[in-house]
């Protein structure tokens, strides 16, 4: 992935209207961290340089995000507003999750990526972005991005309309996080054994 597209894209996205917020508004400027106090709070406080490596770096070997949340960024507490960097190795995905918090704006930097979400109605809606198109998933609702290319790198920049937007993860939550076997093996109509399987197989990539 070349840097220039990643630096270049990041600019765009300073300049663009983010997704709608659906953090609490406060009423300061902003949320200074309870350990800290207004006089020690200078410029760095509002910088973050945890990108700098995915701009020096080279692609990763298996699909990474690297995000500006409140979690990483404290000063976007109570700002409304985070990101991420997705990077998809040749073939790989981001599995069907959730942000519970937020939609989610997405820009697509480099490669072709295969995107889709579901609505309440079980409707499934697709599309194939190319470099310099965006596509949203609406808040909360299940959605993937993949890289159906065998032999190209893809990568793309999502914004959200919360400083902690949440992460729910399909595939964790329902088959590592103590679900009762034979209940999932009723719910997917399947047998424990097939069940057993598919958690290994998530164990071994964890």
């Amino acid at each position: 992935m070349a840097s220039t597209n990643i630096f270049k894209s990041l600019i765009f996205l300073l300049i663009i209207t983010v997704v709608t917020a659906s953090d609490p508004d406060i009423l300061t400027d902003f949320v200074i961290p309870a350990n800290s106090s207004n006089d020690a709070i200078d410029g760095n406080f509002f910088t973050f340089t945890g990108m700098r490596s995915i701009i020096e770096g080279n692609d990763p070997p298996i699909f990474r995000v690297s995000k500006a949340s409140m979690a990483e960024f404290p000063a976007l507490n109570g700002q409304s507003v985070s990101t991420a960097i997705l990077q998809f190795p040749a073939g790989a995905i981001n599995p069907p999750h959730t942000h519970p918090h937020s939609a989610e704006l997405l820009f697509a930097v480099s490669g072709i990526l295969e995107v889709g979400f579901i609505d309440t109605t079980n409707k499934l809606y697709t599309q194939t972005l190319q470099i310099g198109d965006m596509f949203v998933f609406p808040k909360g609702l299940v959605h993937y991005q993949y890289n159906s290319k065998a032999d190209q790198p893809a990568a793309a920049i999502s914004t959200f309309g919360s400083a902690s937007a949440g992460t729910v993860s399909v595939p964790t939550t329902v088959f590592a996080t103590g679900f009762d076997e034979n209940i999932l093996a009723k719910a997917f109509k399947t047998d424990v054994t097939t069940i057993q399987k598919i958690k290994a197989g998530l164990a071994a990539k964890a």
